[in-house]
């Protein structure tokens, strides 16, 4: 469950770059886990207290490093971060519901179409043709998709595959917003980032209160033990702000396509997650489906769209 990467300044000497790998890979890692973490932490009537609780512990600690840099923020940075925010509120309420519905291992594998949807959206938003090369491994994903989803036999995709499956869809209209919302290109990536997750939280506090939206966060909370508590601030602390300080730190120390490789192994952490920890079964197709989904996404990322 990745949050927002940092726009990248110079490249530091390729003789360190190795030494930012390692931070970045455990981000990786991180994030692979954070699906059965969520799984383990939310319930159907708690999803919205989890969200909730989850990025209110962290957003203090963004405010406060990067004070300075908030106020520097102009009416339009903000009302541009503001809206991508509303955005991100969908991708983890999706996000969220899915995992509560299917496999961890399903969700980290489904949710890696975004880097086979992005350059399609891209190319179809400039009206270029993709190389086949790009057609070629999103075919590849697709095809690992069906088998993954469908290895008990085939039939309609679960809810929690479709919720995901959505999350992914809104994961590239997320990029594709950052990259076109003229305002936010030039923000500071921690002020950007809060005041994203600033507007999710908002959205998440108004949907708590309303009938019918499960558990409010105090009374999640309150009926928390020590394995909840222990999930909750494992998507806290690590999954949102340690992934975020690392990205910032790491995309100065070595080149973009090297972090992006680095964090493109989340879903084989999220499988390897779901499989030796969580206890998830995939048999024979649902192995080959998630082999393809990771051949599809890495050669779909080399290919480049």
């Amino acid at each position: 469950m990745s949050t927002i990467a940092a726009p990248a300044p110079p490249v530091a000497a390729p003789r360190r770059a190795w030494l930012a790998d390692l931070p970045v890979l455990l981000v990786a890692v991180v994030w692979g886990g954070s699906y059965l973490a969520a799984k383990g932490v939310t319930t159907t009537h708690t999803v919205i207290a989890v969200l909730v609780l989850r990025f209110a512990l962290v957003l203090p600690v963004l405010a406060v490093a990067g004070r300075r840099r908030l106020r520097a923020l102009t009416p339009a940075q903000l009302r541009g971060a503001g809206a991508l925010g509303l955005v991100l509120g969908g991708i983890f309420l999706l996000e969220t519901y899915g995992v509560v519905h299917t496999s961890a291992t399903n969700a980290g594998l489904i949710i890696s179409l975004t880097m086979i949807f992005t350059p399609l959206a891209e190319s179809a938003v400039r009206r270029e043709a993709p190389s086949a090369a790009f057609l070629g491994a999103a075919a590849v994903s697709v095809s690992g998709v069906v088998l993954l989803t469908q290895g008990a036999g085939f039939t309609a995709l679960s809810p929690g595959d479709l919720l995901i499956l959505g999350a992914a869809l809104a994961r590239t209209v997320h990029v594709l917003l950052m990259a076109r919302i003229k305002a936010v290109q030039e923000a500071d990536s921690l002020s950007l980032t809060t005041v994203q997750l600033g507007t999710a939280v908002c959205v998440f506090a108004v949907l708590a209160l309303l009938p019918g939206t499960g558990a409010s966060p105090w009374a999640a909370a309150a009926d928390f033990g020590a394995a909840e508590w222990a999930g909750l601030a494992f998507l806290s602390v690590f999954c949102t702000l340690f992934a975020f300080f690392v990205q910032m730190w790491a995309v100065r120390r070595t080149s973009p396509s090297r972090v992006s490789l680095l964090l493109g192994t989340e879903p084989l952490w999220a499988a390897a997650a779901g499989i030796a920890i969580g206890g998830e079964h995939l048999g024979a197709l649902g192995f080959a489906g998630a082999a393809l989904v990771l051949a599809g996404t890495a050669w779909g990322r080399r290919a480049g769209g």
